[in-house]
């Protein structure tokens, strides 16, 4: 816990917290976990008046109400509970073209008796729409200090440092004596009074007998039978569902009966500080969201933005991605040649640097995908997606802001599965984690090429493409199985109530370089620093598997008719031959029963394993199997010549198109990338569901490829 005094800066979304936070703290954020959640903490110093203190950027909320831990972050940080500092100020950041809006939550604040001031932010936008604030005004009508600012700009920021100096100076205070700006009813009132004696851990010490009616308020506003809060103790919640149910019976309503009444107080309140213009002159945000949120246009807008991404997560990310493997692969080379032949060397290059590399390959697609997320989020536009989104993706259990992630695991499910985070409640975070992995990410595409390339016609009758078809099918069966998966696990595994997406639609503004370079910095620090490590670990074992027991050639014992003399291994074929007897070639054979109802045998077996590095290593791998060696590039025409001319001991061929297609489905399905399920036990903090994802997509692979390869079998086509 830091020794400086804390600053928190709370507000709506789309307020500008997170400019004022940069302008304050001049870019110099630390990012961490909130205490027992996986919501980001960001924090840094900033130098108010004549000492530092730390700033910290309250996720967005728009009332302190809690229906999910996420949503529980605001309160307990304003409080300072579960193991954060209480702030010694508050920031109100309020949006100045939103006014009556925003201030709903300075009267939660109030209520709380918590000291803090209102940074009006976006004077220029309001002035713009010919609204006339008078902040003077909200000042004597709630009694906190108001200061007008536009923090993109950083006007008004002398003043406020000056207001938030001044206020620190006078150290952590009460609020005004009667800090309630509105007056509940009697049945409410007994509400409060009854739950305050049931508030326990819940109620911080300290707190005046208002502000413990105010935390008794929160948790009559938060705890209900389809919240997500579960360390709320258990009399608490008791007492709650009972005041519920005696609300219905009685025919009342409190959510509804507290929202109006300080909805009210800001209407009869708003004419002494507010004037808006007879007739609002047009907004450039509403000229353009006639075309960004038409029901076609918008559309049609969305998919050609849509095709730039997708295009530039593969093309673009391509020359950095090729120049990382390029600098591992010289660099793998070079302890080789340096260190010659043996076991250190092959750990040190294969094992640690090859480790390594396979993390770090990632990072291009991150830092765009993050780039792109960024201008989207920061100009506005990432709401008009989920908008236009949420009435197709609602149908399925999720909401619009579930198709971002899903369409960037076509490049990659790892920065996918970070991108959830944009998402607010926890089950459909966890539910969109589950199904991502299905989408066709870029690492399939090797193994597909290497398979359709080399058991497939590049035409069939009447000069279809073949090979063209099967690719774009593959892509098609992936996002078809994804959606699938969402719909069946979201109504049995995690069930959970349609909740309607309710978002703002904020203007549109030039993004902040600065905060999406903030982004950008942070999500690949994270990646390498948390992911990274899981990951290293898991490719080191993979190693070891492939490696060890590191025995001499054996000797090929199978004799034919017209020599029965064993015979050494041919030096071609003393990779595939070492690998055979590796504890990962045992295990292929182990698992060779399980998996020859598919078509496969223990070599290709083998080549699963070793995919679970990264599947791309399936190619690599069925190299060395195959005698050519580990360095075996997906186009290296030897492989496939091997592949089509392998038999069985009947004489016919291991590989068919239908073995082919069955395999292909199998990687469509099954979850064989540890980094994607260290990246769902580093966003889960549990392993409860990587296993869970593992164990479901492992047997739906299982199950697919065996009915289409036994069917195929007794259709005669295999």
């Amino acid at each position: 816990m830091s020794s400086l005094p804390t600053v928190a800066l709370i507000g709506n979304p789309n307020t500008g917290k997170s400019t004022l936070f940069n302008q304050l703290t001049g870019g110099n954020a630390r990012v961490g976990n909130y205490p027992g959640i996986t919501v980001e903490r960001l924090s840094g110093t900033a130098r108010i008046g004549e000492r530092d203190v730390e700033v910290v950027d309250v996720p967005g909320c728009y009332s302190l109400a809690a229906r999910s831990p996420d949503e529980r972050v605001a309160i307990d940080a304003v409080l300072g509970r579960r193991g954060l500092q209480r702030p010694a100020l508050l920031v109100l950041v309020v949006d100045a073209t939103n006014l009556e809006r925003n201030l709903y939550l300075a009267l939660q604040l109030q209520e709380l008796e918590l000291p803090f001031i209102i940074a009006l932010n976006q004077m220029d936008a309001a002035g713009k729409r010919g609204l006339k604030i008078d902040a003077a005004a909200i000042e004597r009508r709630l009694g906190v200090a108001v200061v007008p600012i536009v923090a993109s700009l950083g006007q008004g920021l002398d003043t406020l440092r000056l207001q938030m100096a001044a206020a620190l100076g006078l150290g952590p205070r009460r609020g005004p004596a009667s800090p309630w700006r509105w007056e509940p009813s009697p049945d409410l009132s007994a509400d409060l009074d009854h739950l305050v004696g049931h508030l326990g851990d819940e109620r911080p010490p300290g707190l005046s007998p208002e502000a413990a009616r105010a935390v008794a308020l929160w948790a009559l506003m938060s705890i209900d039978t389809d919240d997500e809060l579960d360390d709320v103790p258990a009399s608490l919640r008791l007492a709650v569902l009972g005041v519920h149910k005696q609300a219905r019976l009685s025919g009342r309503d409190p959510d509804q009966e507290v929202a109006a009444a300080r909805y009210g107080f800001i209407d009869a309140c708003a004419p002494e500080f507010l004037d808006r213009p007879a007739k609002p002159p047009r907004s450039m945000t509403e000229r353009i969201d006639r075309v960004l949120i038409h029901p076609v246009l918008g559309f049609v807008v969305f998919l050609l933005i849509m095709f730039v991404i997708f295009q530039a997560l593969f093309a673009w990310s391509d020359p950095a991605i090729g120049l990382i493997e390029d600098t591992f692969a010289a660099l793998a080379g070079g302890v080789r040649q340096a260190l010659g032949v043996g076991v250190i060397a092959d750990f040190i290059a294969d094992g640690l640097i090859g480790g390594v590399g396979s993390v770090i390959v990632f990072l291009p697609q991150i830092i765009l995908l993050f780039t792109f997320i960024g201008l989207l989020e920061d100009s506005g536009y990432m709401a008009r997606v989920a908008f236009l989104m949420d009435r197709i993706m609602n149908r399925i259990g999720l909401h619009g802001r579930a198709f971002v992630p899903m369409m960037s695991g076509f490049a990659c499910a790892v920065p996918a599965i970070m991108a959830t985070r944009t998402m607010e409640r926890t089950r459909d975070r966890i539910l969109t984690m589950m199904v991502v992995p299905l989408m066709t990410c870029s690492a399939r595409l090797p193994v597909y090429t290497l398979i359709i390339g080399s058991l497939f016609p590049v035409e069939g009758p009447e000069g279809l493409p073949v090979q063209g078809l099967l690719m774009v099918g593959m892509y098609l069966f992936g996002t078809v199985t994804t959606l699938a998966a969402a719909a069946v696990i979201g109504r049995t595994i995690l069930k959970g109530p349609r909740v309607p997406l309710l978002l703002e639609l904020p203007a549109y503004h030039r993004p902040q370089a600065r905060s999406i370079l903030r982004l950008v910095s942070q999500r690949a620090r994270v990646f390498l620093t948390e992911a990274g490590t899981v990951i290293l670990v898991c490719t080191i074992a993979l190693w070891g598997l492939l490696t060890f027991p590191r025995e001499p050639a054996p000797t090929n014992m199978e004799a034919t008719a017209a020599d029965s003399a064993p015979e050494r291994v041919e030096p071609a074929d003393e990779a595939g031959e070492r690998l055979r007897q590796s504890y990962g070639g045992r295990l292929g054979r182990f698992i060779e029963p399980v998996i020859e109802p598919l078509g496969f045998d223990w070599k290709i077996g083998v080549g699963l394993i070793g995919a679970f590095a990264a599947r791309e290593v399936f190619v690599s791998t069925m190299g060395v199997v195959y005698g050519i060696g580990a360095e075996v590039d997906e186009e290296n025409a030897t492989l496939r010549s091997r592949m089509k001319s392998e038999r069985h001991l009947d004489g016919t061929p291991v590989y068919t198109p239908l073995m082919g297609l069955s395999l292909m489905l199998f990687f469509s399905l099954a979850c064989q990338c540890m980094s994607t399920l260290a990246a769902v036990k580093r966003e889960t903090a549990s392993w409860r569901w990587p296993t869970f994802m593992f164990v479901y997509m492992g047997v739906l692979a299982w199950v697919v490829s065996f009915v289409v390869y036994q069917a195929g079998r007794a259709m005669g086509l295999g």
